[in-house]
């Protein structure tokens, strides 16, 4: 029998969706599936940094992955003109998988120049501690989808992961350099449920 894989995200469902945020749902995010692109970013929760890469690289295609649906629902309400639900032009690079990345990344053969991960979900409980995403072995899968200049970016505003993920790149081919960076501006870095000053930032390449 096939192994499982561990869940490594929560919830896939919040509150309840406003009428128009499940047509957009049902209606426009079946158009924004990705084949491919150039810059990933893993758990985009409401979708502020996908929308400014999208609008700092309009050449890219930036593809996001949120298996949460309140917060696909987030990115697609903010991407979209309100009258018609059609996307608007400085947001037509964005592309939108609304599952687990992992799946994704079975069926692409991109090579991506930068992998976002921010504020993954640093499951603080020893017990959960397996749910965590940046595994070694999930680091060693990213790497094999960076072109070869990319990078993988990753902040976390839970210092104690942040050291977890030190410690499970020793077991990867990936190096490390901890950049001075201006904090990224998300929901979910302005929550600060670890109660940290300031968020920490790695970056990684093969």
């Amino acid at each position: 029998m096939e192994k499982q894989e561990i869940r490594t995200f929560g919830r896939r469902h919040g509150k309840k969706l406003s009428t128009r945020q499940q047509t957009l749902i049902d209606e426009v995010l079946p158009t924004l599936k990705p084949t491919g692109g150039d810059i990933l970013e893993i758990g985009f929760g409401a979708g502020e940094h996908v929308r400014e890469l999208a609008a700092t690289h309009p050449e890219k295609i930036i593809i996001g992955a949120e298996p949460f649906m309140n917060g696909v629902a987030s990115l697609l309400s903010a991407i979209t003109d309100e009258k018609n639900n059609l996307v608007l032009d400085e947001y037509k690079n964005i592309r939108i998988w609304a599952d687990d990345v992992r799946d994704f990344l079975r069926k692409t053969d991109s090579k991506f120049e930068q992998i976002w991960v921010l504020h993954p979900d640093p499951w603080p409980k020893a017990r959960h501690e397996k749910r965590r995403l940046l595994s070694a072995d999930f680091l060693n899968t990213l790497s094999q989808y960076l072109t070869d200049n990319g990078e993988i970016i990753i902040g976390t505003d839970h210092w104690e992961y942040f050291d977890w993920i030190l410690e499970q790149l020793k077991q990867t081919n990936l190096s490390a350099i901890i950049p001075e960076m201006e904090i990224i501006q998300t929901r979910y870095q302005h929550k600060n449920k670890a109660g940290t000053t300031a968020p920490k930032y790695l970056v990684l390449h093969n």
